[in-house]
C-alpha cells in the first residue's frame, strides 16, 4: 500500500561534489527542505562509491567532473554493484557530451546546478518511483536530439589516430559546414568543435580546411557523390 504524501519515509540522500563550498551548500540546502535526508558527502568519484556500498543510500546526487574518477565512472560502478541506489547528477553541464555518457551509465536523473531544492527534491522522489528526474532543459535537448537527423557517419576508420569523434568533425567539414553548423549538429558548443579541429589538424598535419576537404576524400572518411 502507497504510503500517504505525509508519511514518506525521507529519501536517503550522499551528495558528491570535488569543490567543498559548493557541496557543502547542497548538503545545507537540502537539510532545509522535507523529504530529503542527506547521510552523507563525497570529495570524489571514489568516495562516492565507497558511501554508497556504506550507507546504502536510496540516491547518490553526482558531480560529473571530479578527480581519481569521474562521475559518469562513479555512476557505473554505483548502478552495477548497488542496484538499490540510485543516481541523480547535479551538474554545470548540460552538453551532450556529458548528457548521453551520464545516462547510458545509469543515471536516472540529470539536473543542472541552477536547478532550485524544490526540483531537487522532486527529482530524487521521481527516480525512486521508476521515473526520470529530467530538467526541463534536459527534456527539451533530449527531445531535439530525437527529432533531429543523425550525424553522417565515417565509411571507415579514419588513419593518422583519429578519434570517432575527430573524424565526425572532419566528415562535417568535408560538407561544407561551419563550426557553429558543426556544433549545432552534433550538439556540443562551438568551442568543443574547435578543439576536435586543433586536435584532427595536429594528428593529420594539415593547416586549413581545403586540405580537410582533400584528406577527407583522399583518405576514405568519405567518399565522393556518384552519379
Amino acid at each position: 500500500m502507497t504510503e500517504p504524501e505525509g508519511e514518506r519515509k525521507p529519501a536517503r540522500v550522499v551528495v558528491a561534489d570535488d569543490q567543498t563550498v559548493v557541496r557543502e551548500g547542497i548538503v545545507m540546502l537540502l537539510g532545509l527542505l522535507p523529504g530529503v535526508e542527506v547521510v552523507g558527502a563525497a570529495g570524489d568519484g571514489e568516495e562516492a562509491v565507497r558511501l554508497a556500498g556504506e550507507l546504502a543510500p536510496d540516491v547518490v546526487l553526482m558531480d560529473l567532473r571530479m578527480p581519481r574518477c569521474d562521475g559518469v565512472e562513479a555512476t557505473r560502478r554505483i548502478r552495477a554493484r548497488y542496484p538499490g541506489t540510485q543516481v541523480v547528477v547535479l551538474t554545470t553541464f548540460a552538453d551532450d557530451e556529458s548528457l548521453f555518457p551520464a545516462l547510458r551509465a545509469g543515471a536516472r536523473g540529470y539536473l543542472t546546478k541552477d536547478a532550485g531544492g524544490d526540483e531537487i527534491v522532486r527529482a530524487v522522489h521521481s527516480v525512486l518511483s521508476g521515473d526520470a528526474g529530467l530538467s526541463p532543459s534536459v527534456q527539451r535537448r533530449l527531445l531535439e536530439r530525437l527529432s533531429q537527423p543523425e550525424p553522417v557517419r565515417p565509411v571507415q576508420e579514419a588513419p593518422d589516430g583519429l578519434t570517432a569523434r575527430e573524424t565526425e568533425v572532419l566528415v562535417l567539414i568535408a560538407e561544407g559546414l561551419s563550426n557553429q553548423e558543426i556544433a549545432r549538429r552534433l550538439h556540443v558548443s562551438t568551442a568543443t568543435v574547435k578543439t576536435h579541429i586543433n586536435n584532427l589538424f595536429a594528428k593529420t598535419g594539415l593547416k586549413d580546411r581545403a586540405q580537410a576537404v582533400r584528406y577527407a576524400y583522399g583518405k576514405g572518411p568519405v567518399r565522393p557523390p556518384t552519379g
